[in-house]
Protein backbone atom coordinates (compact mmCIF):
# COMPACT_ATOMS: atom_id res chain seq x y z
CA UNK A 1 0.00 0.00 0.00
CA UNK A 2 1.37 3.41 -0.98
CA UNK A 3 2.04 6.20 1.49
CA UNK A 4 -0.71 8.42 0.03
CA UNK A 5 -3.25 5.60 0.40
CA UNK A 6 -2.27 5.17 4.05
CA UNK A 7 -2.82 8.88 4.64
CA UNK A 8 -6.23 8.67 2.96
CA UNK A 9 -7.22 5.72 5.15
CA UNK A 10 -6.15 7.65 8.26
CA UNK A 11 -8.33 10.58 7.20
CA UNK A 12 -11.31 8.27 6.65
CA UNK A 13 -10.85 6.49 9.98
CA UNK A 14 -13.08 8.67 12.21
CA UNK A 15 -16.04 8.08 9.86
CA UNK A 16 -15.57 4.32 9.74
CA UNK A 17 -16.05 3.47 13.40
CA UNK A 18 -19.56 1.98 13.12
CA UNK A 19 -20.33 -0.09 10.02
CA UNK A 20 -23.40 -2.10 9.07
CA UNK A 21 -23.56 -4.78 6.38
CA UNK A 22 -27.02 -5.89 5.22
CA UNK A 23 -26.92 -9.00 3.06
CA UNK A 24 -29.00 -12.18 3.01
CA UNK A 25 -26.01 -14.26 1.81
CA UNK A 26 -23.39 -15.10 4.51
CA UNK A 27 -20.50 -14.82 2.07
CA UNK A 28 -21.20 -11.13 1.33
CA UNK A 29 -20.66 -9.80 4.87
CA UNK A 30 -17.61 -12.04 5.28
CA UNK A 31 -15.86 -10.57 2.24
CA UNK A 32 -16.60 -6.98 3.19
CA UNK A 33 -15.71 -7.56 6.85
CA UNK A 34 -12.33 -9.04 5.93
CA UNK A 35 -11.60 -6.13 3.60
CA UNK A 36 -12.65 -3.53 6.16
CA UNK A 37 -10.56 -5.13 8.91
CA UNK A 38 -7.51 -4.15 6.87
CA UNK A 39 -8.68 -0.54 6.72
CA UNK A 40 -10.44 0.25 9.97
CA UNK A 41 -10.68 -0.84 13.58
CA UNK A 42 -14.32 0.12 13.79
CA UNK A 43 -17.18 -2.10 14.93
CA UNK A 44 -19.08 -4.05 12.29
CA UNK A 45 -22.66 -5.30 12.57
CA UNK A 46 -24.36 -7.59 10.06
CA UNK A 47 -28.01 -8.23 9.21
CA UNK A 48 -29.48 -10.94 7.01
CA UNK A 49 -32.87 -9.26 6.54
CA UNK A 50 -34.09 -5.79 5.66
CA UNK A 51 -36.07 -5.60 8.90
CA UNK A 52 -33.03 -6.48 11.04
CA UNK A 53 -30.93 -3.99 9.11
CA UNK A 54 -33.37 -1.16 9.74
CA UNK A 55 -33.58 -2.05 13.42
CA UNK A 56 -29.78 -1.93 13.73
CA UNK A 57 -29.82 1.48 12.03
CA UNK A 58 -32.05 2.65 14.87
CA UNK A 59 -29.97 1.14 17.68
CA UNK A 60 -26.32 1.46 16.62
CA UNK A 61 -26.56 4.50 14.30
CA UNK A 62 -24.00 3.26 11.75
CA UNK A 63 -21.77 5.80 10.03
CA UNK A 64 -21.74 3.72 6.85
CA UNK A 65 -24.04 1.03 5.47
CA UNK A 66 -23.23 -1.64 2.90
CA UNK A 67 -26.30 -3.29 1.41
CA UNK A 68 -26.56 -6.01 -1.20
CA UNK A 69 -28.82 -5.33 -4.17
CA UNK A 70 -30.41 -8.69 -3.44
CA UNK A 71 -32.85 -10.93 -5.20
CA UNK A 72 -36.05 -12.74 -4.33
CA UNK A 73 -37.41 -11.62 -0.96
CA UNK A 74 -34.34 -9.54 -0.14
CA UNK A 75 -34.55 -6.11 -1.73
CA UNK A 76 -31.64 -3.75 -1.13
CA UNK A 77 -33.34 -0.93 -3.01
CA UNK A 78 -36.40 -1.16 -0.76
CA UNK A 79 -34.10 -1.16 2.29
CA UNK A 80 -32.36 2.02 1.14
CA UNK A 81 -35.66 3.74 0.40
CA UNK A 82 -37.11 2.78 3.79
CA UNK A 83 -33.98 4.03 5.59
CA UNK A 84 -34.09 7.39 3.83
CA UNK A 85 -37.79 7.93 4.56
CA UNK A 86 -37.76 6.61 8.11
CA UNK A 87 -36.90 8.20 11.44
CA UNK A 88 -33.61 6.42 12.06
CA UNK A 89 -30.71 8.53 13.32
CA UNK A 90 -28.78 6.94 10.43
CA UNK A 91 -31.24 7.98 7.70
CA UNK A 92 -28.59 10.23 6.13
CA UNK A 93 -25.70 7.81 6.55
CA UNK A 94 -23.79 6.95 3.36
CA UNK A 95 -25.06 3.76 1.70
CA UNK A 96 -22.90 1.68 -0.65
CA UNK A 97 -24.86 -0.85 -2.68
CA UNK A 98 -22.99 -4.04 -3.54
CA UNK A 99 -23.95 -6.40 -6.36
CA UNK A 100 -22.55 -8.75 -8.94
CA UNK A 101 -24.78 -7.24 -11.64
CA UNK A 102 -24.00 -3.63 -12.53
CA UNK A 103 -26.69 -3.01 -15.14
CA UNK A 104 -27.97 0.44 -16.01
CA UNK A 105 -31.36 -0.49 -14.56
CA UNK A 106 -29.89 -1.62 -11.24
CA UNK A 107 -27.73 1.49 -10.98
CA UNK A 108 -30.66 3.77 -11.73
CA UNK A 109 -32.84 2.05 -9.13
CA UNK A 110 -30.11 2.32 -6.51
CA UNK A 111 -29.47 5.97 -7.29
CA UNK A 112 -33.17 6.86 -7.07
CA UNK A 113 -33.49 5.04 -3.74
CA UNK A 114 -30.89 7.36 -2.20
CA UNK A 115 -27.76 5.21 -2.42
CA UNK A 116 -24.43 7.05 -2.41
CA UNK A 117 -22.21 4.61 -4.29
CA UNK A 118 -22.40 1.36 -6.25
CA UNK A 119 -19.77 -1.39 -5.84
CA UNK A 120 -19.58 -4.39 -8.13
CA UNK A 121 -18.53 -7.86 -6.91
CA UNK A 122 -15.92 -9.20 -7.02
CA UNK A 123 -14.08 -6.03 -6.10
CA UNK A 124 -10.43 -5.17 -5.57
CA UNK A 125 -9.23 -3.25 -2.53
CA UNK A 126 -8.61 -0.17 -4.68
CA UNK A 127 -12.27 -0.24 -5.81
CA UNK A 128 -13.44 -0.34 -2.21
CA UNK A 129 -11.07 2.47 -1.28
CA UNK A 130 -12.48 4.67 -4.05
CA UNK A 131 -16.03 4.23 -2.74
CA UNK A 132 -15.01 4.80 0.87
CA UNK A 133 -13.11 7.94 -0.04
CA UNK A 134 -16.13 9.23 -1.96
CA UNK A 135 -18.56 8.78 0.95
CA UNK A 136 -16.27 9.89 3.79
CA UNK A 137 -14.13 12.67 2.33
CA UNK A 138 -16.35 14.20 -0.35
CA UNK A 139 -19.61 15.28 1.21
CA UNK A 140 -22.58 15.80 -1.10
CA UNK A 141 -25.59 18.05 -0.85
CA UNK A 142 -28.58 16.35 0.78
CA UNK A 143 -31.89 16.45 -1.10
CA UNK A 144 -34.97 16.31 1.15
CA UNK A 145 -37.80 16.05 -1.32
CA UNK A 146 -41.15 14.35 -1.59
CA UNK A 147 -40.34 12.11 -4.54
CA UNK A 148 -36.67 11.69 -3.65
CA UNK A 149 -34.68 11.62 -0.40
CA UNK A 150 -30.93 11.21 -0.45
CA UNK A 151 -27.63 12.65 -1.66
CA UNK A 152 -27.55 14.85 -4.75
CA UNK A 153 -27.99 12.38 -7.62
CA UNK A 154 -25.94 14.48 -10.00
CA UNK A 155 -22.81 13.25 -8.28
CA UNK A 156 -23.77 9.58 -8.16
CA UNK A 157 -20.90 7.26 -9.10
CA UNK A 158 -21.41 3.64 -10.08
CA UNK A 159 -17.69 3.09 -10.50
CA UNK A 160 -18.45 0.30 -12.97
CA UNK A 161 -20.70 2.04 -15.45
CA UNK A 162 -19.91 5.00 -17.68
CA UNK A 163 -23.07 5.21 -19.77
CA UNK A 164 -25.72 7.94 -19.98
CA UNK A 165 -26.28 8.13 -16.22
CA UNK A 166 -22.97 10.00 -15.94
CA UNK A 167 -22.96 13.77 -16.51
CA UNK A 168 -20.07 15.83 -17.78
CA UNK A 169 -21.20 18.91 -15.91
CA UNK A 170 -21.20 17.36 -12.43
CA UNK A 171 -19.89 19.95 -10.01
CA UNK A 172 -18.61 19.71 -6.41
CA UNK A 173 -21.08 22.31 -5.16
CA UNK A 174 -24.43 23.72 -6.14
CA UNK A 175 -24.30 27.47 -6.96
CA UNK A 176 -26.66 29.67 -4.95
CA UNK A 177 -28.95 30.42 -7.90
CA UNK A 178 -29.25 26.76 -8.78
CA UNK A 179 -29.79 25.83 -5.13
CA UNK A 180 -32.60 28.37 -4.87
CA UNK A 181 -34.26 27.14 -8.06
CA UNK A 182 -34.04 23.54 -6.87
CA UNK A 183 -35.46 24.43 -3.46
CA UNK A 184 -38.41 26.19 -5.09
CA UNK A 185 -39.14 23.18 -7.30
CA UNK A 186 -39.05 20.77 -4.37
CA UNK A 187 -41.16 23.12 -2.24
CA UNK A 188 -43.79 23.38 -4.95
CA UNK A 189 -43.95 19.60 -5.32
CA UNK A 190 -44.19 19.01 -1.56
CA UNK A 191 -46.92 21.63 -1.12
CA UNK A 192 -48.92 20.46 -4.14
CA UNK A 193 -48.90 16.79 -3.12
CA UNK A 194 -48.76 17.31 0.64
CA UNK A 195 -51.57 14.87 1.41
CA UNK A 196 -49.83 11.92 -0.30
CA UNK A 197 -47.14 11.74 2.41
CA UNK A 198 -47.58 14.48 5.06
CA UNK A 199 -44.58 13.39 7.16
CA UNK A 200 -42.06 13.43 4.32
CA UNK A 201 -43.69 16.48 2.75
CA UNK A 202 -43.21 18.40 6.01
CA UNK A 203 -39.54 17.36 6.13
CA UNK A 204 -39.13 18.48 2.54
CA UNK A 205 -40.82 21.83 3.15
CA UNK A 206 -38.74 22.57 6.26
CA UNK A 207 -35.50 21.75 4.42
CA UNK A 208 -36.39 23.89 1.40
CA UNK A 209 -37.45 26.86 3.51
CA UNK A 210 -34.07 26.77 5.24
CA UNK A 211 -32.30 26.70 1.87
CA UNK A 212 -34.48 29.48 0.48
CA UNK A 213 -33.89 31.73 3.47
CA UNK A 214 -30.13 31.15 3.34
CA UNK A 215 -29.86 31.81 -0.40
CA UNK A 216 -32.25 34.77 -0.31
CA UNK A 217 -30.46 36.35 2.64
CA UNK A 218 -27.15 36.04 0.81
CA UNK A 219 -28.70 37.60 -2.30
CA UNK A 220 -30.41 40.35 -0.30
CA UNK A 221 -33.88 39.34 -1.55
CA UNK A 222 -36.15 40.56 1.25
CA UNK A 223 -39.34 39.31 -0.44
CA UNK A 224 -38.12 35.70 -0.45
CA UNK A 225 -36.76 35.94 3.08
CA UNK A 226 -40.08 37.30 4.36
CA UNK A 227 -42.17 34.83 2.35
CA UNK A 228 -40.18 31.84 3.63
CA UNK A 229 -40.37 33.13 7.21
CA UNK A 230 -44.14 33.60 6.99
CA UNK A 231 -44.68 30.05 5.74
CA UNK A 232 -42.36 28.62 8.40
CA UNK A 233 -44.21 30.60 11.07
CA UNK A 234 -47.50 29.03 10.01
CA UNK A 235 -46.02 25.53 10.23
CA UNK A 236 -44.43 26.15 13.62
CA UNK A 237 -47.67 27.57 15.01
CA UNK A 238 -49.63 24.54 13.78
CA UNK A 239 -47.13 22.23 15.48
CA UNK A 240 -47.26 24.13 18.76
CA UNK A 241 -51.05 23.92 18.79
CA UNK A 242 -50.90 20.23 17.84
CA UNK A 243 -52.97 20.94 14.76
CA UNK A 244 -52.73 19.00 11.53
CA UNK A 245 -51.46 21.10 8.65
CA UNK A 246 -54.33 21.84 6.30
CA UNK A 247 -53.37 21.17 2.68
CA UNK A 248 -55.44 23.92 1.03
CA UNK A 249 -54.36 26.51 3.59
CA UNK A 250 -50.75 25.44 3.20
CA UNK A 251 -50.95 25.86 -0.56
CA UNK A 252 -52.57 29.26 -0.20
CA UNK A 253 -49.83 30.47 2.12
CA UNK A 254 -47.08 28.98 -0.05
CA UNK A 255 -48.48 30.66 -3.17
CA UNK A 256 -47.20 34.07 -2.03
CA UNK A 257 -43.67 32.71 -1.67
CA UNK A 258 -43.72 30.74 -4.92
CA UNK A 259 -44.94 33.82 -6.77
CA UNK A 260 -41.54 35.43 -6.17
CA UNK A 261 -39.60 32.51 -7.62
CA UNK A 262 -37.89 32.62 -11.04
CA UNK A 263 -40.12 31.11 -13.72
CA UNK A 264 -37.85 28.12 -14.30
CA UNK A 265 -37.88 27.40 -10.56
CA UNK A 266 -41.59 26.62 -10.46
CA UNK A 267 -42.08 25.11 -13.89
CA UNK A 268 -43.55 21.64 -13.89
Amino acid sequence: MFADEKKTIERMGPRLQRLLIVDAQPSGPQVITEAMRNLSRGQIWTAATQERGLKLCDTVDPQLVFVDLGSGKFDGVAFARALRRGNSPARKAPVIMVTGVATAGAILAARDAGVHEFLRKPFALKDLLRRLEAVTLRDRDWIEGLGYVGPDRRRFNSGDYSGPLKRRDDTPATPDAERLAQAMKILRSAVTDFETDPVQARRAIDAQLADIQAAATKAGDLRLVTGAADLQRYLVQAARQSQAVDGPQLRARAAALLAYAPKDAVAA
